[in-house]
């Protein structure tokens, strides 16, 4: 198994929160690296809201490939971070020449553009920057989108987090996503570390998705930009959660009922029958084997946690007015916001989607035996 950390707070926090996180369950996870994803960024993102920012690994080639791509395409660098590495190597550390956070002015051409055109054209341009990479091995692009960062990296988390300085003020958010991975189906490869993220969509999992290839399979035949890659079989949870949002027009109370729908006896007592029933034959081949346990974050930043009918894998959502966190297990709770009310801490089950709101100052359950709020 490995490890899953949260964190949803009202002022913006460092992302080390998380690694600390991580590292008291470590027991839990091998250690072998860290995905991590900031959004609603302090610091001097603050003000540059509207600004996708690049994030991604990049050879010194790499670099300058991507210069005369952006520059092509009337994209102009605003602020960027330099992550400087100590020149003193780390066993266990990949030696990188660079990476890459760098927020773009968007190009005069797009002004009056729909924001769901701008969506579509920056996922466009990741996409390509993503196939230019994989061409000649100099670019790993792990996200393109405004007011979000993604780093990865093979390592100890806490060594990494440590290595790459992420303790800096410019690092820090106000949502953090943090996994230590554990690379158990698959050959290293980063486009394979959680978290994945796709159009302000991002999510999480700590389980194996043995429903994979039709789930797969489903989604590439959408014909949908963005449902590709798959080095991963979690990589999925991100896109039907796109799907069922922005394709289906469900909440995210819908999103658990096309991953788990309820049992058929359960459907005919619930108040929304017809639709559940029509839901479940049309989405078949999205439902989840697992045992999984997912934490996602939504385009306006709530934060949710969802378990699989097995309910195999640890799961617990905790906090205070202004913090909460959702965690794999109590101890990272407990390392990160120990003053909390203990009482309080959920422990979704089954049928629960346990949701913290951008006003973070509760935790929400919907259970699926309730009524849907669906689109009129």
């Amino acid at each position: 198994m490995c490890r899953l950390f949260a964190l949803t707070s009202k002022d913006p926090v460092s992302p080390m929160l998380a690694i600390r996180a991580l590292d008291v369950m470590k027991e839990g996870h091998d250690g072998s690296g860290v995905g991590l994803l900031l959004q609603d960024l302090g610091g001097p993102f603050e003000e540059m809201k509207e600004c996708p920012i690049l994030s991604g690994i990049f050879t010194e080639e790499g670099i300058r490939r991507l210069d005369l791509y952006m520059m092509d395409i009337g994209f102009l660098t605003k602020y960027k971070i330099s992550l400087k590495t100590p020149k003193k190597p780390v066993e266990g550390i990949p030696r990188r020449e660079h990476y890459l956070i760098r927020a773009y002015e968007l190009p005069e051409a797009w002004e009056g553009l729909e924001q769901e055109e701008q969506a579509s054209r920056l996922l466009d341009i990741r996409l390509k920057i993503r196939e230019m990479g994989e061409e000649k091995k100099d670019m790993m692009v792990f996200s393109f989108w405004p007011d979000t960062i993604m780093i990865k990296e093979i390592g100890d988390p806490m060594q990494l987090g440590e290595y790459l300085g992420l303790d800096r003020k410019e690092l820090h958010a106000r949502i953090i996503m943090a996994q230590g991975r554990q690379n158990t189906n698959y050959a290293i490869n980063l486009y394979a570390c959680h978290p994945f993220f796709i159009k302000g969509y991002c999510t999480m999992t700590n389980g194996e998705n043995t429903a994979f290839i039709p789930i797969k399979d489903f989604l590439s035949s959408r014909d949908i930009p963005g449902y590709m890659g798959y080095q991963s079989d979690s990589e999925v949870f991100a896109h039907i959660l796109h799907y069922s949002q922005e394709e289906l027009g469900l909440g995210i109370d819908g999103y658990k009922h096309v991953i788990t729908p309820l049992q058929r006896d359960d459907i005919e007592d619930h108040p929304d029958k017809d639709f559940l029933f029509h839901l479940k034959r049309t989405c078949r081949q999205l439902i989840i084997d697992g045992p999984n346990c997912v934490i996602g974050t939504l385009p306006d930043h709530s934060m949710f946690m969802v378990q699989d009918r097995k309910k195999l894998r640890p799961g617990v959502v905790g906090g205070k007015d202004g913090m909460f966190a959702f965690s794999s297990e109590i101890c990272g709770l407990d390392a990160v916001i120990p003053d909390r009310d203990k009482s309080q801490d959920i422990q979704p089950m089954h049928l629960d989607t346990a949701i913290v709101s951008p006003e973070r100052q509760e935790v929400d359950i919907c259970r699926q035996t309730e009524a849907l709020n669906l689109p009129l």
